[in-house]
This record gives C-alpha cells, structure tokens and sequence, in this order.
C-alpha cells in the first residue's frame, strides 16, 4: 500500500520524536525492535520525564507543604507549578480546582463515594453509558447499591455510537449525575460530550467525563466544554505511573465532602472536631506523589512543545492508514465503527481467539492488548470473549502499521 507520510512530514518529524523516548530505541522483544501498539493501556516516556524524575529524587527530595527548611519549598513549589500547568493545559478557571490522584480511577471513586454521600438518595438514578471501562461501572454500582440508587445505562448501536435519542429520554428529574467516558478505550469512539453536558446541564444535572483515552489525543479547554468534573491518568499521557488529575468545578468540590482523612487535608485537629483545609488539599489527605505530579508537568510541557493539534492531525492520518491497511487482511472484522474516533483499534479474525492471535503478534515483536479491556458488558454486547487492540500514539508510523498488518497474516495464517 502507497504510505501517506510524506504528507504529514511538515507537521511532525516522527523519527526525530522517537528519539526522545528511549525504550523504543532500546527494547528488543524476541531479539526484534519493539513495536508498540498497546498506548492504550500505558504510553511509553519521553526522556525529559525521566530526567526530571531523577533530577526530584537526586536534588531536592522532600516532603512537601510542611517543611520551613529549603529542600521542602523547593519541592511544594515544583508541586504547586505542576497544578498551575495542568490546569492551564485544561484551561481550568482555578488551579485549585485540579485534585492530584492515584489516577482515573481514583478520581472516579472519588466523586463516586464524596458526591453520592453527599447528593445521592433512594430512588435517584445515575447514568453512565454501554462502553465504559470498569472503572466508571463499579464505583457507581458500589454507592448506588449502599445508597439505594439505580445505575442507567445509554445503549449503543452497532457501530459503537451512543443512541443519543435514548439518553434524551433517560435525562429526568431522578437523574443525579452523568458519568461517561470521553473516548472508549475499547472501540476508539469519541463520544458527543458538549451535546451530553448540555442536555445534562438543562436539566441542572453535573457531569463527570472519563478522559483518560481522550486527553493525549484531544485538546480539552473545560471552560467550554463546561463538565463538572474529568479525571485522567499521568501514565497515558506520557507521565509517571501513580499520578492523575481530577478536575472539578469549585462550587461541586467545595458542596462534597472529603474522600479520605489524613494529613495535609486539615486545618486543625482536635479529638472533638476536626476542620477541613480549603481546595483542593481537602482532597489530598497524606504525602502525595509529589515526583509523579512534577514529572507529569514535563511531560505536558513535552506535549505542548510537540503541538496537540499537530499530535491530533497525525495520529488522524496515521489511523486512517491504519483502518485501511487492517480492512486488506481477509476475515478481520472490525470492532466498532464509530464514525469519530481515536486511540484505539479493535478487531479480531475469523474465529480466531484473540489471545492466541496475541501472542503470536509477541513473537514478532509487536505489542497489542488482547481480552476484554476491562469492559466485559461491552464485550457481552457484542457476544465475544474479547478483541485485539491496536492503540496508536504520534511517535508510532507508517512502517509499524505495516508490520502490524503483516503480523496479523502470518499469525493468522498459523492459526487457521
């Protein structure tokens, strides 16, 4: 197949990024280099990530907001410039509406089990949609079920598109909150967020976005996309593992109560009564991962420097190409057309077992995730046992696609 990569060459020099990420310089699977479509799950880090990582732990390593001495200011400001950061790359009105957290799922628990004590009662609804991950299921179920609310769900069609006529109808006065993922990490769909916050939003209802597979590969300005809260994950935007970031509006984070009680989140102590910090440290209890949140900013820093919208427009060519490419091996089907998406590509080939279609893309040295990506009502959905996933990132290529899609012969070629 005629590769397109002349076209995208002014925008983004792909060889020249991949210098800056290490492992796929050094990683050698099966004595092959690395071919790695599995961003999904986690990305891969640039070298300025890892060096400021080093550079926390060899020169300043200290705990942070407690300390008069000069190690702990320097940490609490590198922390507190991390926030300032992120919440400029979200375009949030505050950086006191950004919460540091362990990650997506951490931040989903947290509005899960602060917002539903505080909001949810017997009989009220939550609504969340057919294709979310795990994550964004069970934190609901778990305070629906203490709280005797009933969990919703908006149904998709075929093609891994949200019936948007269903939700409309789904929206009631029992409705409390809507919680959706932005991107499906399974099906690549890029969901209609802006229509489902305002159709949200008209009846006064908040909305929580997942964006963990949405915010390395679209730019998101909350101010207008106006959720009331969005969490993701440091790991899949090229950050350290352990980190992530709820954003939330001041008014819903100052309405709940913490999650967590510990240090840091208080203003005093006493065994009668205890008064919480103000934002966001009233989220914050204990020592946070004070290198993952200044790593993180390094790698948003990276990003930035690369350009999100150059990210964006290659990443669409190189998905394309991708689906192009994938459409020429015989017997594969596609799981999920959605016509808007990104990140991610599912698939699989006649009856061939994902897994085993998986690991002999291994021994050619190409990583994809197979099973249910953590979205098993999903996979009942469609009555399989699960997918192979592609998940693209901007320093993969044209080159790699091909291999993927010359893998996929051979190893279906065996398994036939």
């Amino acid at each position: 197949m005629e590769h397109v990569s002349t076209a995208i060459a002014p925008v983004l020099d792909v060889a020249r990024i991949r210098e800056d990420f290490p492992l796929l310089q050094q990683a050698k699977v099966f004595g092959q280099p690395v071919v790695y479509f599995d961003n999904g799950a986690t990305t891969q880090k640039p070298q300025i990530v890892l060096d400021t990582l080093e550079q926390y732990y060899k020169n300043y390593n200290s705990n942070v907001h407690r300390g008069v001495h000069q190690l702990s200011q320097q940490a609490t400001e590198a922390y507190e410039q991390s926030r300032r950061t992120v919440a400029a790359y979200l375009n949030a009105r505050h950086s006191h509406e950004i919460i540091f957290t362990k990650g997506t799922t951490d931040g989903i628990n947290l509005v899960a089990s602060s917002f539903g004590r505080k909001f949810l009662q017997a009989g009220d609804v939550v609504i969340i949609s057919a294709m979310e991950h795990h994550s964004n299921i069970v934190p609901w179920q778990m305070i629906c079920e203490e709280k005797g609310a009933e969990l919703k769900v908006v149904p998709i069609n075929e093609r891994g598109e949200l019936l948007m006529d269903e939700y409309r109808r789904m929206l009631d006065e029992r409705v409390k909150i809507v919680s959706v993922t932005y991107v499906s990490n399974t099906l690549g769909s890029i969901n209609p967020v802006k229509e489902i916050i305002e159709l949200a939003h008209a009846r006064n209802i908040p909305v929580l976005l997942d964006a963990a597979q949405a915010v390395q590969h679209i730019s998101i300005d909350v101010q207008a996309l106006d959720p009331d809260f969005l969490a993701f994950s440091g790991h899949k935007i090229y950050g350290p593992t352990g980190i992530g970031v709820l954003y939330g509006k001041e008014e819903w984070l100052n309405k709940m109560p913490p999650y967590q009680g510990g240090g840091d989140m208080i203003k005093t102590v006493t065994f009668a009564k205890t008064i919480y910090n103000e934002l966001p440290y009233k989220f914050e209890a204990g020592t946070p991962h004070m290198a993952g949140a200044i790593g993180l900013e390094a790698a948003i820093k990276y990003l930035q420097q690369v350009g999100l919208d150059n990210i964006r427009h290659y990443e669409e060519q190189l998905q394309a190409y991708a689906l192009q490419s994938l459409e020429q091996v015989e017997g594969l089907r596609f799981i999920g057309q959605a016509a808007h998406r990104a990140g991610a590509i599912s698939f699989l080939v006649d009856e061939i077992h994902p897994y085993d279609l998986g690991e002999l893309l291994d021994k050619q040295g190409i990583a994809v995730r197979t099973g249910h990506h953590c979205t098993e009502p999903l996979m009942d959905l469609f009555k399989i046992p699960g997918t192979v996933r592609a998940s693209l990132s901007f320093y993969n290529t044209f080159e790699e696609v091909d291999k993927l899609v010359a893998g996929v012969k051979r190893a279906a070629a065996m398994l036939r």
